[in-house]
This record gives C-alpha cells, sequence and structure tokens, in this order.
C-alpha cells in the first residue's frame, strides 16, 4: 500500500481544486529511467484503467498500475516545503539506493 501524509493529501486536493479540467485523482508510477534506475511518475488524471489499483486516503483517489506497485508497495509519499522549495518526497523501503533529487531509485 502507498500513504501519502497529511500534507501530500492538502497538496493534491490543492493542485485537484486549481485543475483547469475535472479530476477523478492523483496517479503514481514507476518507470524505468533517472539516474538510478528508475524513477518516480505523479500526475493528476481525468480518467482510469480500469486494471488500476485504487487507494483512497484523506478523500484523494491514488491509481497505480500493476507493474508500479511492487516498486511502491510501503512508500510514503509526503509534501516539503524547505529552503530550496517545495514538492514531493518519497520514503520507498523496497529502494536500495536513490539519487541525490530523490525523485529517481533502484
Amino acid at each position: 500500500m502507498i500513504n501519502l501524509t497529511d500534507s501530500a493529501v492538502n497538496a493534491v486536493r490543492s493542485a485537484m481544486a486549481g485543475a483547469a479540467q475535472p479530476v477523478e485523482g492523483l496517479r503514481i508510477m514507476v518507470e524505468s529511467g533517472g539516474c538510478a534506475g528508475f524513477k518516480y511518475i505523479m500526475g493528476l488524471v481525468a480518467e482510469t484503467d480500469p486494471a488500476d489499483l485504487v487507494i483512497e486516503q484523506g478523500g484523494i483517489k491514488v491509481f497505480v498500475d500493476r507493474s508500479s506497485i511492487t516498486h511502491l508497495d510501503g512508500t510514503t509519499v509526503d509534501f516539503v516545503i524547505g529552503l530550496e522549495g517545495a514538492g514531493f518526497t518519497f520514503d520507498n523501503p523496497r529502494a536500495t539506493s536513490s539519487c541525490s533529487c530523490g525523485k529517481s531509485f533502484s
């Protein structure tokens, strides 16, 4: 399962409220690439795939494709604001290493 912190839920809600088109929820997936082997991909989606795993947390629907769930199981997604800006972070217990940007892992 994927866990969103309260801060992440609030950030997604805010993004959904500001979207120009109706949004169904948030897609989180993993693709090959990045400097460590895999990279996280996130985005608001208007339509879902019937094969997606759907996780609902804090009123937010999170859609994960079946091939990504093995890489994301147990991951906590947070939204942080710091000196270098704001953004989502991933605490993934399945990652054996990650790059300094925090957006890719192996």
